[in-house]
């Protein structure tokens, strides 16, 4: 009782009724006791690193529960501050975990006696009519005697408690299968948040790649009207065909048409991180329309080993809670085989004169054990216990489809993440190797060597290269992101935000 509410029990009095209201949670209770989740993942609970880590770059340290500070990217982090706080889904889980918890308690009020008191006054006249007839005697002399009417008044008040002691624990059951969903509901916020966080950075991370491509794309259009122009010059001077002024045209119009999409993408993007943060699209154009690098991962990403990431996942702790809960539920069905025992007692004062209402021969009481057994329901409460015993192995394989898809999924995104990486350190070469092959190319035009078409033209095949590093680059973010996710994180409280650069929260 002192753990449940620490902060009620500060008296000698409040810590003795704890104690006894504690007893009846000690007790027997029928039906099989939770032993906790099952081992169906007996390796990986063991393993000191996952199987598709990369030791030297994806270690088997404790990983950072913030991971998104990692990125450095301070907009980033006051994007998903404002989200966490604002964000529609988190409130909706937040809601249904108060009425869970508000569950949890009206089960655990059950407990207790209840009762409550009443009071009552009536007034009764009742006319006499013919009743000097029924009576007897001379018509005049009851006339003489009795009222045109009889009036009477009648007081009462008094109070009732009962109380269900629960012998054999079928309630004592149903509150721990309460308690259960109460930290399903808990476990099911906290995954919620998890993928809000991943959502905001998966889509702030699209917007500043194409923000950063649609830059590449207009230096690239830019070489491809000189391109053209050159063309049609020497096209003027007889030196090339009309074919390679019309190739030239075709790039070019190639090039321009690829813009508008990628136009709605950035516009999509914006939209999406506006309703993620609670706010109406639109309304974080002013703040994100200035393109930025795209955040990249830190050099070593700490991800821990696969028994902490069970422990850690908001969803396998859903899936377990749930275990729990269906659990509970086959001993409640089993508690309607027994007899339901309740004390029941009232106590008042009940009389026709209100200045001796609370007089000795007034008072009234009436209290003494009730006991309920539907013998004839057997067949039903069978039926019932079955289907409980369903609920709790269907939960079960639930828990291990769960776990399997969640080592899966970590796995998945830790190789993903490190082949990205190895691609993007590729990608680097190469662009080393197109920028010594550009500047090599602006000397030989200097020198006389080298026509400026072909001058451009090794320009040109330098942005596309720069485009496919940022593109890469972008991919490796969001598989970094995929793996934090994958990992558990995300769902803890975020930092405070930055108000010089971060939006303000929705009203």
């Amino acid at each position: 009782m002192t753990r449940l509410f620490p902060s009620l029990c500060r008296t000698p009095r409040c810590l003795a009724l704890g104690i006894a209201a504690s007893l009846p949670l000690a007790a027997c209770s029928v039906g099989p006791d939770y032993k906790g989740p099952p081992h169906v993942a007996p390796v990986a609970e063991h393993a000191r690193a996952f199987n598709r880590a990369d030791p030297t770059r994806t270690p088997a340290q404790e990983p950072l529960a913030q991971w998104w500070t990692g990125l450095n990217d301070p907009l980033l982090n006051t994007l998903i501050t404002t989200a966490l706080q604002n964000s529609p889904d988190v409130k909706q889980a937040a809601a249904r975990l108060h009425t869970a918890r508000a569950t949890q308690r009206e089960r655990f009020a059950g407990f207790f006696p209840g009762g409550g008191a009443a009071a009552f006054w009536d007034r009764t006249r009742i006319p006499t009519g013919d009743i000097t007839s029924v009576l007897g005697g001379s018509g005049a002399e009851q006339a003489m005697t009795l009222p045109p009417a009889i009036k009477s008044d009648s007081y009462g008040a008094g109070f009732d408690a009962s109380w269900e002691i629960d012998p054999f624990g079928g309630n004592r059951r149903g509150y721990e299968g309460a308690r259960a969903q109460s930290e399903a509901q808990l476990a099911q916020l906290a995954d919620t948040r998890l993928r809000l966080v991943a959502d905001v950075a998966r889509n702030y991370v699209s917007l500043r790649d194409v923000q950063n491509r649609l830059a590449l794309m207009e230096r690239t259009i830019t070489i491809e009207r000189q391109m053209l122009d050159l063309t049609r010059q020497r096209r003027a001077q007889g030196t090339v065909s009309q074919e390679d002024v019309a190739r030239f045209a075709g790039q070019l119009a190639q090039v321009e048409g690829a813009i508008a999409p990628m136009k709605a993408q950035q516009a999509s993007y914006m939209d999406a991180l506006a309703t993620l943060v609670g706010r109406e699209p639109g309304q974080l154009d002013a703040m994100l329309a200035r393109p930025a690098p795209v955040p990249v991962p830190p050099a070593v990403v700490p991800v821990g080993n696969p028994a902490d990431m069970i422990r850690r996942r908001p969803d396998i702790r859903v899936a377990e809670r749930d275990i729990a809960a269906n659990n509970a539920q086959i001993g409640q069905a089993i508690g309607q085989y027994f007899p339901k025992v309740s004390l029941f007692g009232t106590v008042g004062f009940t009389g026709a004169n209100g200045q001796r209402f609370f007089s000795g021969d007034s008072f009234s009481y009436m209290g003494g054990p009730t006991l309920e057994w539907s013998i004839l329901n057997f067949a039903r409460t069978n039926s019932r216990v079955g289907q409980a015993k369903g609920g709790r192995d269907a939960a079960l394989a639930h828990y291990q489809s769960v776990v399997l898809a969640a080592l899966q999924d970590a796995e998945g995104s830790l190789s993903r993440f490190g082949h990205q990486r190895e691609y993007v350190l590729k990608l680097d070469e190469a662009r080393a190797a197109s920028d010594q092959s550009w500047t090599l190319a602006q000397q030989r035009q200097r020198a006389g060597t080298l026509s400026v078409i072909d001058a451009l033209d090794v320009e040109r095949q330098r942005i596309q290269i720069e485009q496919q590093q940022a593109q890469a680059r972008a991919s490796m973010t969001t598989d970094y992101i995929a793996v934090q996710k994958a990992l558990g994180l995300g769902w803890q409280s975020a930092p405070a935000p930055q108000p010089t650069t971060g939006p303000k929260p929705a009203h």
